[in-house]
């Protein structure tokens, strides 16, 4: 049986001021809960409505009603388990790859997707600006499918991270050179900006070399997505690596 205050501190985690006074995220999911109690996130508590579940773990678990876990959980239709982590302290940063950047994105969907895409890309770091979305927004968490598991995102003053990096720093721009003709190094900085206003003039201006995605024809799109565009970049800057 849980108690009411447990509940109530799960419920509050939905919020990033809980989350950053507790030092707590919630994630939801037998998939997103799995990867990360095999990573090296450290457990709080899990909680599921299976028995089975809660056997396949040496955290500390709890076996709790349906009931129980409607009331805890951020999801219309919760999903089995819920577990509780430990946010981890940043780290610094390793400059021998690629590290991909974000600038004031502020959508949980596309932060959750971009950090799918590292994932999927093998870019381990990620790091964001203060003002970009909180990675532990369970929306965000929804959207990364477990791959938060496996990508360190980090939040820092952007200004302070190019300056002290000694690898090329390219950037995301409507009309930066092609990335088809750009020609990547085996590490640097990519630079993603904000959703509605792109990369910020201040580090516009640390930008060692703007890249962009041309368009095909004449389309009646504006711009790409920042997902998107993330994605192709992404896949565009690897290529080299491939065999």
């Amino acid at each position: 049986m849980v108690v009411k205050s447990e509940i109530k501190l799960i419920k509050n985690l939905q919020q990033k001021k809980y989350r950053s006074q507790n030092g707590l995220f919630v994630a939801e999911g037998r998939k997103t809960v799995s990867d990360l109690l095999r990573s090296s996130y450290k457990v709080h508590k899990v909680y599921s409505t299976e028995a089975s579940i809660l056997e396949e773990t040496q955290a500390e678990s709890v076996l709790i009603t349906q009931a129980e876990l409607r009331k805890m959980s951020g999801l219309q239709s919760p999903n089995t388990v819920l577990g509780v982590f430990h946010i981890p302290r940043d780290s610094p940063l390793d400059f021998q790859d690629w590290v991909l950047a974000l600038d004031a994105v502020r959508d949980p969907g596309n932060l959750g997707t971009i950090i799918r895409l590292c994932d999927w890309y093998g870019i381990g770091q990620l790091v964001c600006s203060p003002d970009t979305v909180d990675c532990y927004n369970p929306k965000t968490l929804q959207a990364t499918m477990g791959s938060i598991a496996r990508v360190k995102v980090v939040y820092a003053e952007l200004d302070q991270v190019l300056n002290q990096s000694e690898i090329p720093v390219f950037g995301a721009f409507m009309e930066g050179e092609p990335v088809y003709e750009a020609d990547f190094p085996q590490a640097g900085i990519l630079l993603m900006g904000n959703e509605a206003h792109g990369i910020s003039d201040s580090l516009a201006k640390m930008v060692g070399r703007q890249i962009g995605i041309p368009p095909f024809g004449k389309p009646g799109a504006e711009s790409l997505n920042v997902a998107m565009a993330t994605a192709i970049l992404l896949h565009e800057l690897r290529r080299p690596t491939r065999k």
